[in-house]
């Protein structure tokens, strides 16, 4: 059973940053594309970073310069670098991934809480 691990998240000020990582386990064969979704209080989950297995990434428009995305295929795991943080990057962030098993899928973590305010 392929299990997300993610930690990193917590409370900052504004133009603080944190580093989001999540850890995949259980069975895998190879990861496809991973990425980091995030969803605030009534709002809808909104796609945040993905990058791909050539290490292509894309970013949301309101992220872009300020977070990066990685992964250390060895490891299984991917990061997210946050700089710059905004109050408006409040929110539960999710890893998300395509992960070949004996079957292809997508798996996300259990979400980490970022929480941007003075």
């Amino acid at each position: 059973q392929v299990q997300l691990v993610e930690t990193g998240g917590g409370l900052v000020q504004p133009g603080e940053s944190l580093r989001l990582s999540c850890v995949a386990s259980g069975g895998i064969v190879g990861i496809n594309h991973m990425g980091w979704y995030r969803q605030a209080p009534g709002k809808q989950r909104e796609l945040v970073a993905r990058i791909f297995s050539d290490g292509r990434a894309t970013y949301a428009d309101s992220v872009k310069g300020r977070f990066t995305i990685s992964r250390d295929n060895a490891k299984n795991t991917v990061y997210l670098q946050m700089n710059s943080l905004k109050p408006e990057d409040t929110a539960v962030y999710y890893c998300n991934m395509v992960v070949q098993t004996i079957f292809r899928r997508e798996y996300w973590g259990q979400g980490t809480q970022v929480t941007v305010s003075s």
